[in-house]
């Protein structure tokens, strides 16, 4: 009778075939799974701040008014301050007065930035003024010893407790003619003001032609 001798390779062959089979099975699984993102690069900052120590503040109580042609210089500009036209209860209205001391004309646009300056060194006491931007703001030309004028109303520091307003007497104000950031001192020592920077005691109106 013959005999048949079995082959050892074919169970090795059926285990490759097996083990094919599965590596194929893993590799269609991981085929349908979702793939990783890939790690995204950082935008780019679009930060516009400016690095610190470089930037160049802004005077306190600068008018917000832009430069016109012809813009009279702060240097050839003087300035006093005139009785006005009263004033309600608790406050005075007086009237500041810019006048054009240049060979030439020039013009000014817009409202001046007005604060009160003191202890004889021009330090800046209290809040600046506010605008009053109720009022007309023409262009005022003004000829060689020409003026400007603007309504300043001065609301009297004695309103307020000593506590809050902490009242000090003024030499007068630092003004900063309309789209300037150069200012001049206008005397007046008959003025008190709130060395505290929680209270406005100034509101100050557009200049307009001196009368």
């Amino acid at each position: 009778m013959a005999r048949y001798r079995i082959s050892s390779s074919r169970p090795a062959s059926r285990l490759a075939a097996a083990a094919l089979a599965a590596g194929a099975l893993v590799l269609t699984i991981a085929g349908c799974s979702p793939s990783a993102s890939p790690t995204s690069t950082p935008a780019a900052s679009t930060s516009t701040s400016t690095p610190t120590g470089t930037s160049t503040p802004r005077p306190t109580g600068t008018s917000t008014s832009a430069p016109v042609d012809g813009q009279c210089d702060t240097a050839s500009l003087s300035g006093s301050i005139q009785p006005g036209g009263g004033g309600a209860a608790g406050s005075v209205e007086v009237t500041l007065v810019l006048t054009n001391n240049g060979a030439t004309e020039c013009a000014l646009q817009g409202w001046p930035g007005v604060s009160f300056v003191g202890d004889g060194n021009g330090t800046q006491l209290g809040a600046a003024a506010d605008f009053d931007r109720s009022t007309p703001h023409p262009t005022v030309t003004l000829q060689p010893g020409g003026t400007a004028q603007a309504p300043l109303k001065i609301v009297q520091a004695l309103n307020y407790s000593a506590s809050d307003c902490n009242p000090k007497q003024a030499d007068g104000f630092r003004v900063y003619p309309p789209g300037s950031t150069a200012s001049l001192f206008v005397k007046d020592a008959d003025v008190t003001a709130c060395q505290s920077n929680s209270m406005s005691l100034l509101t100050v109106g557009a200049l307009v032609p001196g009368a």
